[in-house]
């Protein structure tokens, strides 16, 4: 791994954290245009038509994708965008963003959970030791009663939250057996999410639009779901080490708290850092070890 690409990998690292760092600014303010459907319609929509064009300025349609290839993205994209992010709006909604964004990150417990269950993995001691940190970080943002200067917190927002990370979970699962080319699963999901959050608006709610809303939509659509995961995808490209390119990721929402203060003028309470800090310490605490070792190795 040369130097440069190295650079590389940094640069479109820091560039995806920015990005995620400002989305939980963006979501609160789209829901404060529209409900969480319309939102996500217009976000879902955006992302679609990106990977579009994405896609066909490599591939064929005809040559690239396939009959399976369709079932798993009508599956997949049943699961993220239509079900992920609808609960996960629903949320944002119902909670204060410093409370919503950290117990989002909770996806990653939820997967080492899965692999466990369902892939017979089993969890080193290190990793339940960052389990059991994590969960009491979960436990202190979902404490009951009133946080200064947030008002009461709303424990069915809290529920929603935490169950948007289990269909992240079950989607991040299935995807790890699908070979598909990233960019072609990525616009077939949204094909098919689109479609289903399309017709649940058609037949639950009219649609509401205004400029705010496709504004709000777009940049979502783009620097949430489409942009952003391709610069990912660059940044692990030219990664030396994965895990130590995927760790910086967790910058973000460290970050996303000062978006959050700035632009949503919400007064950040130290139950929010607190707990932050114990979802993000658990999380971390085995790829650290595992750097250690490496190291010692070495």
């Amino acid at each position: 791994m040369t130097d440069k690409n190295s650079r590389k990998s940094y640069l479109f690292a820091g560039l995806t954290v920015l990005m995620w760092s400002t989305v939980a600014t963006a979501f609160k303010i789209g829901l404060f245009y529209t409900n969480p459907a319309n939102l996500l319609f217009i976000s879902s929509l955006t992302s679609l038509i990106f990977f579009s064009a994405l896609f066909y300025s490599k591939n064929k349609f005809s040559d690239s994708v396939k009959l399976k290839g369709l079932l798993n993205s009508s599956l997949f994209g049943f699961l993220n965008p239509f079900l992920y992010y609808l609960i996960l709006f629903e949320a944002y909604k119902l909670l204060p963003a410093q409370i919503a964004q950290p117990l989002n990150y909770t996806w990653v417990i939820v997967v080492t959970l899965l692999t466990s269950v369902f892939l017979k993995q089993r969890q080193k001691l290190i990793s339940i030791v960052g389990l059991k940190i994590s969960f009491a970080g979960v436990v202190v943002l979902s404490s009951q009663g009133s946080i200064p200067g947030l008002g009461d917190i709303s424990l069915f927002g809290i529920f929603l939250a935490l169950s948007s990370s289990i269909f992240w979970g079950v989607y991040w699962l299935l995807n790890l057996k699908d070979t598909r080319n990233d960019i072609e699963k990525m616009m077939l999901n949204f094909a098919f999410g689109t479609l289903y959050i399309l017709i649940y608006i058609m037949l639950t709610q009219n649609f509401e639009f205004n400029i705010n809303v496709l504004f709000a939509g777009i940049y979502i659509g783009l620097f949430e779901m489409g942009v952003t995961f391709y610069v990912w995808f660059k940044a692990l490209k030219y990664a030396e080490s994965t895990a130590k390119t995927g760790s910086i990721i967790y910058l973000s929402p460290f970050i996303s708290l000062i978006f959050i203060s700035i632009v949503l003028g919400e007064p950040i309470a130290l139950i929010s850092i607190i707990g932050l800090i114990l979802i993000i310490s658990g999380i971390l605490l085995p790829k650290v070890k595992e750097v250690f070792i490496r190291k010692s190795n070495n």
